[in-house]
C-alpha cells in the first residue's frame, strides 16, 4: 500500500475529521493543491478502488478514509528501512539522530524507549 503524495493529500484531509462532503475535500485541497472538485472527485473514486476512502452515499457527507494515518505511516517507514537500510533499524535511527535536531525531552524519550526495549 504505497501511497502517492496525492494520496497523502487526500487522506490528511480525510483523516481531519470523520466524514466529508465533497466540496469540503475539494475546498481543502484547492487550497493546498490547486485541484478543482473534478480532480478530488477522481481521486477520490481511484482511491477507492484501491480500499484507501470509503464511500457512504447514504448521507450528505459520503467520504472518509479507510485506512488509518498510523497503518500508513508504518508501511511506509518499513519500506524505507527495508529499501534503504536493509532492515537495520539502528543505522536507520542513526542516520535520522545525525540529520536532525532533537530536543533533550526527545533524547530522554528514546533513552527510555531504548531501556524498557532492553537493548
Amino acid at each position: 500500500m504505497r501511497l502517492t503524495d496525492a494520496e497523502w493529500a487526500v487522506l490528511e484531509v480525510l483523516w481531519s475529521g470523520e466524514n466529508f462532503a465533497l466540496g469540503e475535500i475539494a475546498t481543502a485541497l484547492h487550497e493546498s493543491k490547486g485541484w478543482n472538485k473534478n480532480t478530488v472527485y477522481t481521486y477520490l473514486t481511484r482511491m477507492a478502488s484501491k480500499g484507501l476512502v470509503k464511500i457512504d452515499r447514504t448521507g450528505p457527507k459520503p467520504y472518509s478514509a479507510a485506512v488509518s494515518r498510523e497503518d500508513c505511516a508504518g508501511h511506509e517507514r518499513r519500506e524505507l528501512l527495508t529499501r534503504v537500510y536493509n532492515g537495520a533499524t539502528g543505522e536507520l535511527i542513526a542516520a535520522f539522530l545525525k540529520e536532525s535536531h532533537i530536543s533533550h525531552d526527545e533524547a530522554e524519550r528514546l533513552r527510555r524507549l531504548l531501556d524498557e526495549m532492553e537493548v
